[in-house]
C-alpha cells in the first residue's frame, strides 16, 4: 500500500480528532477524498455511514450518534427522546436519535445510527432550538420547555406517560420558567393540551 504524504494525513487525523468528518468537509482542507479510504483500509478511521467517517481509537462521548446525524443534517434539530435524555429529563436511553425536520425538507437516509424523523413547520419548527457543542460538532436541540411541549404535540409517537413525566421533571428542575413552557406550547399549538395538566403539577 503506497505511503501518504504525511502533512495531508496528519490534516485529516487531526480533523477527525476534532468529531466526525463529513467527505465534504475534506475540500475545504485541501485534503483529497481518497485519503479517507485508504484511512479506512489503514484501521486508522472507520466508515460511520454514507459520506460520514470517525476515528477508530477515538474517545467519545453519550452524545456521539447525535453528533453524527446532525453532522449529516445540519438543519435538523434532535428533539422528542433523545432531546429528553440530552437535557437530562428522562433516565430512559432512547433507542434511536429522534431528529426533527422541516416539512417538506428531502428525507436523509441512514445506515447508522437508528433514526426517527419528525416533520414540523412555522413556528412548530422554528421555536426553541439551541445550538450546543458535542463531539465537536455544532448540534442544534430543541430547548427544554420546547423539548416537553413537543412530547405533547407528538404524544400519539412517544405516549401521553412520557409527556406527563417530562413536564413534572421540568417544572421541577426549571423552577419559575413554566413561562417557556407556555410559550413552547403555543407554538406547537398544544396550549390547550397542555395547560391544565401543568396547572395541576404546580
Amino acid at each position: 500500500m503506497p505511503k501518504l504524504p504525511p502533512n495531508k494525513t496528519k490534516s485529516l487525523l487531526e480533523l477527525a480528532e476534532r468529531g466526525p468528518v463529513r467527505a465534504r468537509d475534506l475540500s475545504a482542507a485541501g485534503i483529497p477524498r481518497s485519503y479517507l479510504a485508504r484511512l479506512v483500509a489503514r484501521g486508522r478511521l472507520e466508515h460511520v455511514d454514507r459520506g460520514l467517517y470517525r476515528l477508530v481509537d477515538g474517545d467519545p462521548t453519550e452524545n456521539l450518534s447525535l453528533a453524527e446525524v446532525c453532522k449529516r443534517v445540519p438543519n435538523g434539530a434532535i428533539c422528542l427522546l433523545s432531546a429528553l435524555q440530552f437535557h437530562h429529563l428522562t433516565t430512559e436511553a432512547p433507542h434511536a436519535v429522534w431528529l426533527l425536520i422541516e416539512r417538506g425538507a428531502r428525507a436523509p437516509t441512514f445506515t447508522q445510527p437508528r433514526t426517527v424523523l419528525i416533520r414540523a413547520s412555522g413556528a412548530a419548527f422554528e421555536h426553541g432550538i439551541e445550538t450546543h457543542a458535542a463531539d465537536g460538532v455544532s448540534i442544534r436541540v430543541t430547548s427544554a420547555a420546547k423539548t416537553v411541549a413537543d412530547c405533547f404535540r407528538y404524544r400519539r409517537y412517544v405516549g401521553l406517560e412520557v409527556a406527563l413525566a417530562a413536564m413534572r421533571d421540568y417544572v421541577s428542575k426549571y423552577r419559575g420558567q413554566t413561562d417557556a413552557l407556555i410559550a413552547a406550547a403555543r407554538a406547537d399549538r398544544v396550549f390547550s393540551v397542555l395547560y391544565p395538566y401543568l396547572e395541576a403539577i404546580i
